[in-house]
Parts: structure tokens; sequence; C-alpha cells
């Protein structure tokens, strides 16, 4: 794999790339297979072509500026970098959302951005591609000024899933704050994941309950996971080490000092873990929904309760064939 001191990342409103560039547009809020089947059929062309592969995004989604509030995203902004650049893109391009940029039209954005800034020379794109005010550009019209300004389109068709629903990073969304995260797993070839640094909780955990756990805190901008108990698996981020166990995304309903009740906390409790990582990096994966979050009325009950979710997520993992 390279270097991701290898991919050229910008993020600016001055781009300058110096070299023919096959590029593709869009959030990619998630690597899915959608994503995944644009990014080959760039590298074909790439190869062909003898051009740099580049992907044109924004820093902020368009929709945090027009709605005025966060937009929730399968991967933050630092994530879908090391996504990209592990499907080897050369230039990954994060422009900023201003209103100067929401106001140019569909065929401006192509000779400004497109030509005259990323020095495109082919595009990749799926059938739904938008862009510019009031989405103006399109694909059709991608096509009837391709000729004029030397471009081959590439438009790719949307990707189905086993159950032919089309794939699309909102439908992955849907999944992940249902629940569903295994399906989710499967479109995004890979679990999905928070990270996070490692702070304190109620220490109710290990001195009351027996349940130790890692609590992170999830970034504002990531999906948030329906709230309950999942089987999971964490990566240490400075030692690389991984273990398994169970997650809870939630309130605290049953323990409310301090406002928890308030805040949403990922909390996890690992197999075979037994030191302190306050103020270390880790990344938790999910990989099986187990049940939702509840109230209980005494700490006795949620004990009891901790003790079968454990039961549960062992079985999982060992269906999983990981235990």
């Amino acid at each position: 794999m390279r270097s991701f001191e290898m991919v050229e990342f910008i993020n600016d409103s001055n781009v300058e790339i110096n070299e023919p560039t096959v590029v593709t547009i869009g959030k990619f809020d998630g690597k899915h297979r959608g994503h995944q089947k644009i990014f080959q059929k760039m590298k074909e062309v790439a190869r062909e072509g003898n051009l740099k592969t580049a992907v044109f995004t924004f820093h902020t989604p368009p929709a945090d500026v027009i709605n005025g509030k966060v937009q929730e995203q399968i991967y933050t902004n630092m994530e879908r970098r090391r996504n990209l650049e592990q499907e080897g893109i050369d230039y990954i391009v994060e422009y900023p959302f201003t209103k100067e940029i929401s106001m140019l039209d569909g065929l401006t954005f192509i000779q400004e951005i497109l030509i005259k800034k990323m020095k495109m020379k082919a595009i990749v794109a799926g059938p739904d591609c938008a862009f510019g005010y009031k989405k103006s550009g399109d694909a059709k019209l991608l096509y009837a000024y391709a000729k004029e300004y030397g471009y081959a389109v590439y438009i790719i068709k949307k990707e189905m899933d086993e159950e032919q629903q089309e794939i699309s990073s909102t439908f992955i969304r849907h999944l992940i704050e249902e629940g569903e995260v295994r399906r989710a797993n499967q479109l995004l070839k890979k679990p999905y994941c928070v990270s996070g640094r490692v702070c304190i909780g109620n220490r109710l955990g290990g001195s009351v309950l027996g349940f130790p756990t890692l609590n992170i805190v999830i970034p504002k901008e990531k999906t948030i996971p329906k709230l309950g108990v999942y089987a999971s698996r964490v990566q240490m981020q400075k030692t690389g080490e991984v273990f398994f166990g169970m997650t809870n995304v939630g309130r605290n309903p049953t323990v409310q000092e301090d406002g928890a009740h308030h805040r949403i906390r990922v909390e996890t409790w690992l197999y075979n873990f037994h030191r302190d990582a306050y103020g270390e990096e880790i990344t938790v994966e999910f990989l099986e929904f187990i049940r939702s979050e509840k109230k209980f009325h005494s700490l006795d009950e949620l004990k009891k309760q901790l003790k079968n979710d454990r039961e549960n997520v062992q079985k999982v993992l060992t269906d999983l064939r990981i235990l």
C-alpha cells in the first residue's frame, strides 16, 4: 500500500493540478461497492490514457451550509481520505463550500473547476451525478460538452445488492441507524466503525457492575448506530492490538448522574483486557446488533442483563468464527 504522503491532498479553492486527470465527483460518504465500481473504472481509464486519478468533493457537505445543521456521515473527512488513499487515488480535492461556489451553474463548474483547475480529460460518475447551482449539472450536461472541451464521459450503472436494493450511502446510513450493521458491513466490505480517544466515564462499569469499559464519544458528524448493545472488535491504534467484546451505544438511561443520559457514548467491555487505556486512541468496529437500549429498575437488574449480553455476544462471535 502506498504511504498517505504519496497522495496529493488539496483543501483549498486554489486547486492547481498540472497533469491530465480522470475525475469523479461526490461526497463519497462511505467506501461501498458502488463507489468501488467507480474507482475501478477510473483506474482502468487512467491506465489506458496515462492519466492521474482525482476525486472532487467538498470539505463541508453542502447540506450543512444550506440547512444550517450538521449532516451525519458514515465516515469523517479523515476517514474518507484514508479510504481514498487505500483505493490508490492520486489527487483528493476537498473544496471549500462557499456561497460563491454554490452559485456556479453546471457549465461554469465544468469549465472553471473540472477543466481549468483539475485538468479533466475524462470523468467517471453515476447516472444521478449532480453539481452546480440547483443541480444544474448532470450526466446529460457532461455528455453535451464532452466533444467541445475534449474530455470523455463514463457513466456507471448503479450497483445493486443481493436483494436488488440500490447501494448508496443513504441506504447504508439507514441500515446503521436501524442496527442492521451486518448487512451494512457487507455493502461497505468492512465493518462500520467509530474512532476516538478513551475518556473517563461514570466509573460504575468496573467497580459496581463488574464490566469495566473503554469509553469514547461519537464525533458529531458520524452516523449514530441504533442505541443498544453490539458484538464488536476493537483495535488499539498505538500498539495495533485487536480485542473482541461487547459495545453499548447509548445515553445510560439507568444511570443518570452528571447528565450522562443526555450524551451518547460508545462503551466497550473487552474479553481478556486488563489494563488502563485512558487517553489511548481506539477504533470500535460494530459486528452484530444484540439488543436495543432499555432502562432498568436497578443496577442489579442491569448487571444481570449485562451477563446475558456477554453470553449472547460470545455466541455471535463464535458463529462468526471469531471466538
